[in-house]
């Protein structure tokens, strides 16, 4: 889905006053011009102008999850546009320009759906993906469990975690060992990752799991 919706200009179907004027053939653009094209039949060549019809467009209820908050806006959208989970676009408003993904739909009757025609969603609901939180799990090194600890990061939503790598924030510093990703997270093959090499985009990662590597940690003192 998107806030905007690009015509093609490259081609277009149309009647054609010359070979088929009750039926719609395939037209070349030639060229814009006050608001009308000029195009060419695909099947007679004759050229014409046509004016064509503007997009029948809705407004969408959208709700914003960012950090744990929320807040509502307003998206327009052609009515024949798929709203899809998974879907990611800039939203725009007087007070936040960021880019979100549809995290679920909602129709009327607060029945929710992966998918559906933007004419039939009540609501749209989101997170905003540019900067995310991603929550992480810190076993020791001697794969105590209880002894685990619990950490929230917070970094640009394509930040790359990937499994056997270690990463640094502040006085943390931790080795991955796997990871898993959202549900609306689009691209993998499975929900856990855990052999070395594997990589996520923080703005796809629900949670990563990791052995603590800070030098501090296992002092005796």
């Amino acid at each position: 889905m998107s806030d905007t919706h690009a015509q093609d200009q490259d081609r277009i179907p149309t009647p054609c006053p010359s070979c088929s004027p009750d039926l719609e053939t395939v037209h070349e653009v030639l060229s814009p011009g006050g608001g009308s094209l000029t195009v060419r039949c695909g099947e007679c060549g004759h050229v014409h102008k046509i004016q064509p019809e503007p997009d029948r467009e809705v407004t969408l209820d959208v709700v914003v999850s960012q950090d744990g908050e929320s807040f509502t806006a307003n998206v327009t959208t052609p009515e024949d546009e798929t709203v899809e989970v998974g879907d990611e676009f800039l939203l725009e408003t007087d007070d936040v320009l960021a880019t979100v993904r549809v995290t679920s739909v909602e129709l009327e009757g607060d029945k929710r759906v992966e998918s559906a025609p933007a004419d039939e969603a009540a609501t749209v609901w989101t997170r905003e993906v540019d900067n995310v939180s991603v929550n992480v799990t810190i076993h020791p090194q001697d794969g105590r469990r209880e002894d685990s600890r619990s950490l929230t990061v917070y970094v640009p939503g394509d930040y790359e975690f990937t499994v056997g790598e270690t990463d640094s924030f502040g006085d943390d510093e931790f080795e991955i060992d796997a990871f898993v990703v959202r549900g609306d997270a689009e691209g993998y093959h499975r929900d856990r990752f855990e052999e070395a090499g594997d990589m996520a985009f923080a703005k796809d990662v629900k949670r990563v799991y990791a052995y603590d590597e800070t030098s501090t940690a296992w002092s005796a003192w």
